[in-house]
């Protein structure tokens, strides 16, 4: 009795995840930083050798040498990726201890939130840096960006759902079934700029 007692009272007020949440967050961490670590390394043989040419440096639209040379590419003052490395890192901790069945107290899950708000406007803003300033795409990038892009929706949706954001009904009731068709609409769109962006590129 004492021990249920002291389990009821150590979940009293914390919130656990689903499974497939678990899971797509170390699945998104992964890719994130398997993504961060590629460029990180790239970035070091670029500041060895300049006349370095990376892997992923395919034609003039992929160029991922173009973007690790730009001034966005160090926004803070240091190379964004290791940024990532950090950011990824957490997230597929948060995962992994949700499979183990942790449970968080709802700042835990806000202040996640905030973070992943965080990453996925700098991705926007890295998104229209490539775009239209710096002309180039950088396919692990790409993948970062889809990566925190659905890691951010998910877990809105989960906050939502289970009150600790305030939202109607309806919302809730969407994000019950229909989660899924926010990360999608929002690359649909990132991929409909890209395509548009560079179209006499794709079609010649």
């Amino acid at each position: 009795m004492t021990t249920r007692g002291t389990d009821a009272e150590t979940a009293r007020g914390t919130v656990g995840g689903s499974r497939a949440l678990a899971l797509l967050l170390v699945i998104t961490g992964a890719a994130g930083l398997l993504a961060a670590w590629v460029i990180t390394i790239d970035k070091f043989k670029l500041l060895e050798d300049p006349n370095f040419t990376p892997g992923c440096s395919l034609n003039p639209v992929v160029s991922c040498g173009n973007i690790m040379k730009s001034d966005q590419a160090a926004v803070f003052g240091f190379p964004n990726p290791m940024l990532g490395l950090v950011a990824y890192g957490i997230v597929i901790c948060v995962g992994m201890s949700l499979l183990a069945g942790a449970r968080f107290r709802p700042w835990y899950w806000l202040t996640l939130n905030a973070g992943t708000l965080f990453g996925v406007v700098f991705c926007a803003w890295l998104t229209y840096q490539s775009l239209y300033n710096i002309n180039s795409l950088c396919l692990w990038c790409c993948l970062a960006w889809v990566a925190t892009i659905f890691m951010f929706w998910y877990v809105t949706s989960h906050n939502v759902r289970e009150g600790l954001l305030p939202a109607p009904g309806w919302l809730k009731g969407f994000l019950d079934e229909f989660t899924w068709v926010l990360p999608v609409l929002h690359v649909g769109i990132i991929g409909m700029l890209i395509l548009t962006r560079w179209w006499d590129f794709w079609t010649s």
